[in-house]
């Protein structure tokens, strides 16, 4: 049970970003963070800069302790958790994500609050974390300004429908929350190191109270609720997406063949999906 009001600021105003503010908001301060003026002053008016008729009605009707803001410097200050819900837009061409965008709020919370918990939302490739915390290994190791300081970042993977984004959120399927773990095998050597120099010990509590302010404002009860490692975590959300892609390549292809037999293709499905197994 959560027993105080937390400063949480929120790195990006899209669907995830903007659904995870409002939802904490009802319990915790809230500061959102964008660099587009229009979407700060609309949410600071309680109106949503994106779709969602349940993110509509809250910021509408309910008591929220949220303002929007282009000064990320100074959200990230007082903060006691930082969610980053920045774009990492896939390239398919080059085959990879554009993170550059979760390094740049990593970076300034570094700058301002290094005790701040981080807790990447966006969506990323496996092993993005741990490769985080070898590349910043080098600056909480060596840098004088970090002395005695540890890395918090957390990952907790999304399960989010666009338009109805804020409704996942209150109603969500589970809640996955992952923290950096060693992992056997001389292959990981690089990465095990850097966990076990900069990690911090308590970054399952850590985990374990972001889980609770997400439940905290749910309005489903007794979610299933996992702690696993970060590695592991973004892979759940690899595999997720994996299977939802394949659900619709397969019924796009049962439609093609209904359509070439000429047979009707929503009396097939009707008939299939009655299979408690599909």
């Amino acid at each position: 049970m959560i027993m105080k009001q937390y400063n949480i600021a929120v790195a990006g105003t899209g669907y995830v970003g903007l659904s995870i503010a409002t939802l904490l908001a009802q319990h915790n301060h809230v500061t959102a963070i964008d660099i587009i003026p229009n979407k700060v002053e609309l949410i600071n008016n309680k109106k949503s800069p994106i779709q969602d008729e349940y993110i509509e009605k809250y910021l509408a009707e309910k008591e929220l302790d949220l303002t929007a803001t282009l000064d990320g410097k100074a959200a990230y200050k007082d903060a006691d958790y930082v969610v980053i819900a920045a774009p990492t837009n896939y390239d398919p061409v080059k085959n990879f994500f554009d993170t550059h965008h979760i390094e740049d709020v990593i970076d300034l919370v570094i700058s301002v609050n290094p005790d701040a918990v981080m807790i990447i939302k966006s969506t990323i490739p496996v092993g993005y974390t741990h490769s985080l915390y070898i590349k910043y290994a080098q600056q909480f190791l060596h840098n004088p300004e970090l002395e005695g300081k540890k890395f918090n970042l957390l990952f907790s993977p999304e399960f989010l429908r666009e338009s109805k984004a804020l409704y996942d959120n209150l109603y969500p399927s589970r809640i996955i929350v992952g923290y950096p773990k060693i992992i056997e095998g001389t292959e990981f050597t690089e990465e095990n190191t850097a966990i076990n120099a900069i990690s911090n010990p308590n970054a399952e509590e850590y985990a374990k109270i972001f889980a609770a302010l997400l439940q905290q404002g749910a309005v489903k009860e007794n979610i299933d609720t996992l702690f696993m490692g970060m590695k592991e975590a973004e892979a759940v959300k690899l595999f997720a997406n994996t299977y939802l892609a394949l659900r619709v390549s397969y019924f796009n292809e049962l439609d093609t063949y209904a359509e070439m037999k000429g047979l009707d293709t929503a009396a097939i499905i009707n008939g299939v999906c009655l299979d408690p197994r599909i």
